[in-house]
């Protein structure tokens, strides 16, 4: 199998999703590809020595969203197969940032922040010991870092151009933070190619990403395997991620969302253990997390966890 290196440069990026885009590369099935992503402003510096260098899109979009490489093309990847994305490695660069209030979305104006002055966190990152910190007032936080990448999506069947926020069936920003190294994610592929996009690196984020961004960062590393397999059906995205299998639902209720990702999971632990549907949801309810994803992105994210060994 062979390994790919994209490099940051305006023809490998891009801020939205089509089945029109024509890829930036094509790879065999099975084969790897390295590089280095943006932050979420479009911008990247390698140390704090070097000049931090804003990029545009390849595209003209009339507003880019998350700053993706791709999409990348798969030989033999066709509409009804899955796409597996392995998750080699990530390293995240050396500085991260995230943001509160000062906007009317959902969360601030619950919280009573809508009108407060817009905060910047500014996070130095050290990935060599994977911790963060950031100063506020006269205190310093440090965290320990739990690296993945926020947008992983094939292009949609539908035509026209698709915005980046809200998370769909073929996966884009589904920003669940338990996709770190080591992980697989599975994508319903819906047209020729898969033409996959990556983007959005967090360095840390909580489940629900309550002000609206995580730890957002440049990726020093993004080392992924692209998989195009035909012993798989799936109408969702579908994990497996070093703590177990995930499902995911997304919708604008909190309630739908649920209802699909625990759908998916009954739907999961009925193939894979041959039991009957009422089975599957008595098991699920001893064993199965129901999580919030996040409640940002137009659309809410709920995913359902089987951890391995739960039920042996």
């Amino acid at each position: 199998m062979k390994k790919h290196i994209l490099t940051l440069k305006q023809e490998n990026l891009h801020g939205s999703f089509s089945r029109n885009y024509p890829p930036i590369l094509t790879v065999e099935s099975g084969d790897s590809i390295e590089m280095k992503t943006l932050d979420i402003e479009w911008g990247y510096s390698s140390s704090e020595a070097e000049v931090y260098e804003k990029f545009p899109s390849n595209q003209s979009e009339q507003k880019a969203g998350h700053p993706m490489i791709g999409p990348i093309a798969v030989k033999d990847a066709k509409p009804g197969m899955v796409l597996e994305i392995k998750i080699n490695d990530i390293v995240p660069g050396w500085y991260g940032r995230n943001w509160s209030g000062g906007l009317p979305n959902w969360q601030n104006i619950t919280l009573g922040i809508a009108e407060e002055e817009k905060i910047q966190l500014d996070w130095k990152l050290d990935s060599n010991q994977m911790t963060g910190s950031t100063i506020i007032g006269d205190k310093t936080f440090s965290v320990a870092l739990q690296p993945f990448m926020g947008v992983m999506g094939v292009a949609p069947k539908e035509d026209g151009v698709h915005p980046t926020p809200p998370p769909r069936y073929c996966g884009g920003n589904i920003d669940c933070k338990e996709l770190v190294k080591g992980s697989s994610l599975f994508l319903p592929i819906s047209v020729e190619g898969a033409l996959f996009s990556i983007g959005d690196g967090h360095a840390l984020q909580g489940d629900g990403e309550i002000s609206g961004t995580a730890i957002e960062c440049p990726m020093d590393l993004v080392d992924i395997t692209l998989i195009a397999r035909d012993d798989m059906e799936l109408q969702a995205p579908l994990a497996k991620t070093p703590s177990g299998w995930i499902t995911f639902g997304f919708n604008e209720d909190l309630n739908e969302a649920a209802k699909d990702a625990l759908n998916e999971m009954i739907t999961f632990m009925q193939n894979n253990y041959d039991i009957s549907r009422t089975e599957a949801t008595a098991l699920s309810s001893t064993v199965v997390d129901l999580r919030i994803t996040q409640v940002v992105n137009g659309v809410k994210g709920v995913h359902a966890v089987l951890p391995y060994g739960a039920l042996r």
